[in-house]
């Protein structure tokens, strides 16, 4: 399965919006690793940094592997790709004995800190992974084709566990306002990151 044959199926929505050179991106979004799409498109708009995203119907979980997420099969990667200089994805996860752990891959060490320690401030009860060699090998997100990795000064593959997304059983009968708690701080962090990270 290639990024090109996914995004001709029916009702998989691409969403590309070019503001900062900042780039925030969920390929993986909708139905497959959820919330993902939302928390990476709310934390751009409110940061003012671009977006890149995709999102797939609730009948369709074809994961395509992030190193095969490649400019040449879709126009408005490329022009998020070659717009933005610097990026954070947005992936979920679940693994058992990192439920309350975020991981915090990709190349860009000096903003994986960064991040690291705006999502401490916000989310003081989860476990903040950003030490690479404590991040599972296939979870590292430092493929060299990696969308993470291509751009200028690369950036950080952020792994999100279920509880933090708003998507496990602790949220069964939570009924907004807007989205969980800890997902809005999730996203505060993500804007703070963004705002503060140094241009």
């Amino acid at each position: 399965m290639e990024l090109a044959d996914l995004l001709a199926y029916d009702d998989v929505h691409e969403e590309c919006t070019l503001r900062s050179n900042f780039g925030f991106m969920a390929f993986h979004g909708g139905a497959l690793e959820q919330m993902t799409d939302i928390i990476a498109a709310r934390a751009a708009e409110r940061a003012g940094a671009s977006y890149y995203g995709i999102q797939l119907p609730d009948n369709l979980e074809w994961h395509i592997p992030s190193h095969k997420v490649t400019a040449d099969q879709s126009p408005d990667l490329a022009a998020f790709l070659s717009h933005v200089n610097i990026v954070v994805t947005v992936h979920g996860f679940g693994r058992a004995g990192f439920f309350t752990s975020l991981l915090l891959g990709g190349r860009n060490r000096r903003l994986a800190t960064h991040l690291g320690t705006s999502l401490r401030t916000h989310l003081p009860a989860y476990t903040i992974i950003d030490d690479i060699d404590e991040i599972p090998g296939n979870l590292r997100g430092i493929h060299q084709d990696n969308p993470v990795n291509v751009v200028e000064h690369a950036g950080v593959q952020l792994e999100l566990p279920p509880r933090v997304r708003g998507s496990s059983p602790m949220w069964w009968d939570w009924e907004g306002p807007g989205l969980t708690p800890h997902t809005e701080r999730l996203i505060d962090a993500l804007v703070d990151c963004a705002n503060t990270w140094p241009r």
